[in-house]
């Protein structure tokens, strides 16, 4: 199933399920069940908080007779101006993991002067947060401020919705806990992480540094996100592609070290780290500018294109 956050013709923001070509309205469907245990104004966050009973409610919407999509009911085109970020206002910063990848962890190493043993795997998953306030719709604008920086980059990464709440989560139940996927890029204001003593926190959190989406992906969906073709491209240039496969740390050990000690919640999202191919790390380096246009794409859940404006 794939779920989108899209603004109605209102200007409202609703959660929708893709049917074919169209997104058929989960909040008016489901303020008008009766049995539904959901309210018209319902974000995404509130829908995955219902997990399977959600699920089975949208799968029965969807199942019902045609004359549920009829009137106000009618599903609405399918159109990427009207889809937000799935998870617009996350509750919490979203979680990433750095040099998740063997080859990008030597690039960066490379990039930042960094002794060549810090590109071996560690003991222990390279943790960061970025702000709220950078999450970025599927297909919206990234700022660009020269003032503020002039190393924009690019990090395309596969994204966990996390459906169940858990503490110090064991890898054989880790997978359990996943509500879905989605593509994301962790846009990086490389000079501003080196002002900062390479510190990732302020290089990752300028507005609008995070696009994500296009939809969540349900978990059901992925037979095995271990091994999903990852790409990204700027101006039509491929950047960026791998595997999944490649990480370092697999997604159930993500989930085992973030969760101890820390309680993971629905709608919590967690970026797994990027391929090598970013912009700092190539010769020259390369970096964003206005009117670049970055996609990143992600095998079996999807596609994201923004461009960068001066802002």
């Amino acid at each position: 199933m794939r779920l989108v956050t899209f603004r109605t013709i209102n200007g409202h923001a609703h959660v929708g399920v893709v049917r074919n070509d169209t997104i058929v309205d989960l909040n008016r469907l489901l303020a008008a069940d009766n049995d539904a245990a959901l309210h018209r104004d319902f974000d995404m966050v509130d829908f995955i908080e219902m997990g399977d009973n959600g699920l089975d409610l949208a799968r029965h919407a969807l199942a019902a007779a045609d004359d549920h999509f009829s009137g106000a009911n009618a599903p609405v085109k399918l159109d990427e101006s009207i889809l937000l970020a799935p998870i617009p206002k996350p509750r919490k910063n979203v979680m990433c993991m750095g040099r998740n990848y063997a080859e990008h962890a030597a690039e960066s190493v490379r990039a930042f002067n960094e002794a060549p043993s810090a590109a071996d795997k560690p003991e222990y998953l390279n943790m960061f947060t970025k702000a709220t306030t950078t999450i970025n719709s599927p297909f919206g604008n990234i700022p660009y401020s020269a003032a503020m920086s002039e190393e924009i980059d690019w990090e395309v990464e596969l994204a966990l919705v996390i459906g169940k709440t858990g503490k110090n989560i064991k890898q054989d139940r880790a997978m359990s806990h996943i509500y879905g996927y989605m593509v994301l890029n962790d846009i990086s204001a490389r000079d501003i992480q080196k002002r900062h003593a390479n510190q990732y926190f302020k290089g990752k959190s300028l507005d609008g540094s995070c696009p994500i989406g296009p939809w969540i992906v349900t978990a059901d969906e992925i037979a095995d996100p271990s091994n999903l073709d990852i790409a990204l491209r700027v101006n039509g240039v491929e950047k960026q592609h791998d595997n999944t496969r490649s990480m370092l740390f697999s997604i159930p050990e993500i989930i085992e070290q973030l969760s101890e000690g820390l309680t993971l919640e629905p709608g919590d999202i967690i970026a797994t780290g990027t391929p090598s191919g970013v912009g700092m790390g190539r010769t020259p380096r390369e970096f964003l500018r206005p009117g670049d246009v970055v996609e990143c794409e992600i095998e079996h859940i999807g596609k994201i294109r923004n461009r960068v404006i001066s802002v």
